[in-house]
């Protein structure tokens, strides 16, 4: 009778043991990614993917397509771009002539060496037909010369050009048939520079891959195009879009044009941006080039006028009515329009990127079968599209408005649970923002106005910027979650998730297309949690850190892509745009930004209570405070990213008064002093430089109208006039 009750007793002590061991399949992710770990471990375990994340991005964003030097593919024996081809004729315009500013010596120099390379080409197409019978290709070659008058508008002001004699270079290839030269596509750069840039990468390196490929083209045995391709080397565009206005309403060939691409540069570093796109065959024609990099984020703002600047896309846009696509290389915009604008300083890659995208959207849209005779009008992009790492997304705007919709429905039924939070879940993540925004903005006028170091992060580029503000943002969205009730950790994720779907529908409403950048964090975010609610936790109360790695995977690998971008282009412009704040323009992108790449900061800072809370803050307190020490000991400007000095010296032949005028077009401290130790060495005794009103009646700065509009002028009169541009 006690056999029986032995054995039981065994088997009760084996399935108390086997309750207290999890089984293996559980084991992973309650033990290695444990809601009940603390904050270190847990920090631990999320940045590999944080760091991960974000080295993706930026290697992938930096790493440029690896130069070809030789003209001929040793393989294939084919032609193929050539860097070394595109620099050396940048080298010579930019080098060997010079600045070829309108109406210069060196200007009509880069006119006739244009010609020569035209007239060679068409010499050397001939040869080839010849040399292949049967192969149904022509070239012609103009050398347009014409007078006109243009209106044109920039920065709230109007302006009426007239210019005269001037010239641009044509070079179109066809089939020779008249069905063939019908509908054209045409592909522009321009051959001049402004004052004082030898225009190495604005334009010269345009110039140099448009010449390229037309030699790979004509060298590739039995090509014909079935559209015609027009090459146009514009002579006048740093006049205010003078040859393309030529062009557009004189040339007899502009009235064939049904798509242009327009190839400019305000930089020297990374693959060309595409910030400009009209048509949704256009941006299809895109997507099968090489090398894609376009949003229609950057689209957007450049649309806005936020930037300051134009291309000759516009003219093309208003006297042609075509659509296309305007590209630019963008990064290291610091020596755009300086004389460092050398070959030297353009990074090794970017050639080559340029030539080979130019050369496959010539072909795609110049083949049979293209959409080039069909290609609607200019008219506005109903088109949302965006390029992350090696992948090109494009659909149109009522597949967005459907499927952020049905995103937005998805994210109410999934955070149903969590309703009843979802007021202080939103009050969180609200606040989560604006404290973001007011740390660094604080910390703005601690830099400019208390201590004086205002634009001290310049020289550094984006990555100072992002090390001073980066720390402020993170400061300011923590220190407002202890300004907030307790909040429970899944309804402030619930919470950002609803308003990140929210925000892209109505943005996507109102025919917005950045609405995107607010939906691509919510389907990963979507996804996760319900993966948390069904497979990671045991209760749907609790969030596993396997949700936040989930996550937070691709909203900080694109975001560090948009942040590194956006900073790329903003960070040199400040040192362009006159006495705008720059250090909040650049803390308010990091918090935009930053909020962007880490969604869920928020649920995350209440996963540990507010004691935790507290240490964070007052560890990046400390960061802060030493970030302010270090960069108030730094100088704005160096060698390479240099201040932005105007001058003009001027004599009344009446008077005999001679008068320098300076500018500058930053808002970094020390220009005043700058002006008053000039005054003190080349004034007139006992005279000081004194401000001077700047509006449409002062003349003194007529040169750089309508620029001069944003000066503030400091003024010595018998002798010098201070601006501050």
């Amino acid at each position: 009778p006690t056999a029986p009750t032995f054995v039981t007793d065994l088997d009760f002590l084996r399935r108390a043991q086997q309750a207290r061991q999890p089984a293996a399949s559980s084991l992973l992710p309650m033990s290695l990614l444990s809601p009940k770990w603390g904050l270190g471990r847990s920090l631990l375990a999320l940045a590999p993917v944080l760091l991960l994340g974000s080295i993706v991005a930026l290697r992938h964003h930096y790493i440029l397509v690896k130069p070809n030097i030789l003209l001929t593919d040793p393989l294939t024996h084919l032609p193929q771009i050539s860097e070394s081809r595109i620099l050396d004729v940048a080298r010579h315009l930019s080098e060997g002539i010079g600045y070829r500013t309108v109406g210069t010596t060196e200007h009509a120099e880069g006119d006739a060496w244009m010609i020569a390379q035209a007239q060679a080409l068409k010499t050397h197409c001939d040869a080839v037909v010849r040399a292949e019978p049967g192969r149904r290709l022509e070239c012609e070659v103009w050398h347009q010369r014409g007078s006109g008058t243009h209106r044109f508008d920039m920065m709230g002001k109007r302006l009426y050009k007239t210019y005269q004699n001037l010239t641009n270079i044509i070079v179109r290839l066809s089939d020779g048939t008249d069905a063939g030269k019908e509908h054209a596509l045409l592909v522009n750069s321009h051959v001049d520079s402004t004052l004082p840039s030898p225009g190495a990468a604005d334009d010269a390196l345009a110039v140099g891959a448009m010449l390229d490929c037309i030699r790979v083209l004509l060298d590739t045995p039995g090509w014909s195009p079935a559209h015609a391709a027009i090459f146009l080397f514009n002579n006048a565009e740093e006049s205010l879009q003078d040859g393309s206005h030529l062009y557009s309403t004189q040339h007899p060939t502009a009235a064939t044009v049904r798509a242009v691409i327009n190839l400019e540069a305000a930089g020297t570093t990374g693959r060309e941006l595409l910030f400009q796109a009209t048509s949704e065959e256009m941006v299809e024609a895109y997507s099968r080039i090489p090398h894609r990099f376009g949003t229609i984020f950057a689209n957007e703002v450049f649309n806005s006028g936020v930037l300051l600047s134009d291309t000759d896309f516009r003219q093309f846009e208003e006297y042609l009515t075509v659509p296309g696509l305007d590209m630019a290389v963008v990064g290291n915009s610091y020596l755009y329009h300086m004389r460092k604008d050398l070959v030297e300083n353009i990074q090794v890659g970017v050639a080559q990127n340029m030539g080979e995208n130019t050369l496959a959207l010539v072909k795609y849209i110049t083949a049979a079968g293209s959409s080039l005779p069909t290609v609607q009008k200019k008219g506005q992009l109903q088109l949302v599209f965006f390029s992350f790492l090696d992948y090109f997304v494009m659909y149109s705007f009522s597949a967005a408005k459907v499927l952020y919709g049905l995103g937005l429905v998805a994210v109410l039924a999934a955070t149903r649970s969590v309703w009843r939070g979802q007021r202080t879940g939103i009050l969180a993540a609200s606040a989560g923002l604006l404290g973001s925004l007011f740390g660094v903005n604080l910390l703005a006028v601690m830099m400019k106005v208390v201590l004086g170091k205002g634009m001290s992060w310049f020289a550094g580029g984006h990555f100072a910027v992002l090390a001073l503000y980066g720390p402020a943002a993170l400061l300011g969205a923590f220190a407002s979650q202890l300004a907030v009730p307790t909040t429970n950790e899944k309804a402030a994720f619930a919470s950002i998730l609803l308003l990140q779907s929210a925000a892209a529908f109505v943005l996507q409403l109102i025919n917005v297309g950045t609405g995107l950048l607010f939906f691509l964090p919510t389907f990963p975010s979507l996804v996760s949690l319900l993966l948390n609610d069904h497979i990671l936790t045991k209760t749907k109360s609790e969030l596993s850190l396997w949700t936040y790695v989930l996550a937070q995977a691709v909203p900080i690998s694109l975001g560090a892509q948009l942040i590194i971008v956006t900073l790329e282009v903003f960070v040199p412009l400040t040192g362009r745009m006159g006495t705008v704040p720059a250090d909040h323009i650049v803390g308010t992108l990091v918090a935009v930004l930053g909020s962007q790449a880490l969604p869920l900061l928020v649920p995350f800072a209440h996963r540990f209570g507010k004691p935790a809370v507290r240490r964070i803050v007052s560890i990046l307190g400390l960061v802060v405070v030493i970030n302010m020490a270090v960069f108030a000991a730094r100088n704005p400007f160096d060698e390479m990213h240099q201040k932005r000095l105007f001058v003009i010296h001027a004599e009344n032949v009446t008077t005999n008064e001679h008068h320098l005028h300076l500018a500058t077009s930053d808002g970094a401290p020390g220009f005043p002093n700058l002006v008053q130790d000039i005054s003190a060495a080349f004034g007139s005794n006992g005279q000081e430089a004194t401000a001077v009103v700047m509006n449409d009646h002062n003349t003194d700065w007529d040169p750089l109208y309508p620029f001069s509009a944003v000066c503030d002028q400091i003024a010595l009169t018998s002798s010098f006039v201070q601006c501050s541009l």
